[in-house]
């Protein structure tokens, strides 16, 4: 097993820019008002939900509390899934292909503050549901429209 390495780093030595699967994990996460966070992608350029791929020997759920911390700089507590989201092609800036497999989960901040590390996160901030800014990609906008429909536990 591989362990302390990035799993991505790691596959896409052995296959190059092939089309491969990727897990994904992430939240949405309200605050008092229900305004949702958003994180502005260094990588993208873009706004979209919290959260990253999946590292060997964690849990859907591990990875979206890890990389929510990476990204914000908060603590949170995972309340439900909202829905695994599957159906999802991505071809990457560095031409990587993948078919993703997204885990969103509702979160609840608990501690932190919250900040943008500049690399990954250019800019987090909460928006109200009315005021969204375009998500990068398909299934960040799915788990949205989940989400504000109440749906829980969905898979595509």
């Amino acid at each position: 097993m591989v362990e302390n390495q990035n799993y991505i780093r790691f596959i896409r030595e052995k296959v190059g820019n092939d089309l491969i699967f990727l897990n994904f994990s992430g939240g949405i996460i309200y605050n008092e008002k229900n305004e949702v966070l958003l994180q502005k992608r260094g990588d993208r350029n873009a706004w979209g939900f919290p959260g990253g791929a999946m590292e060997l020997g964690e849990s859907a759920e591990e990875t979206a509390i890890r990389e929510i911390f990476e990204e914000t700089g908060l603590t949170v507590n995972v309340e439900h899934l909202i829905g695994i989201y599957t159906k999802y092609f991505e071809k990457y800036p560095n031409g990587g292909e993948a078919q993703t497999i997204s885990f969103f989960f509702q979160c609840k901040p608990v501690s932190g503050e919250l900040i943008a590390d500049g690399t990954e996160s250019l800019e987090v901030r909460y928006f109200s549901v009315e005021d969204f800014p375009p998500l990068f990609n398909k299934q960040h906008e799915d788990a949205l429209k989940d989400w504000i429909a109440n749906k829980l536990g969905n898979f595509r």
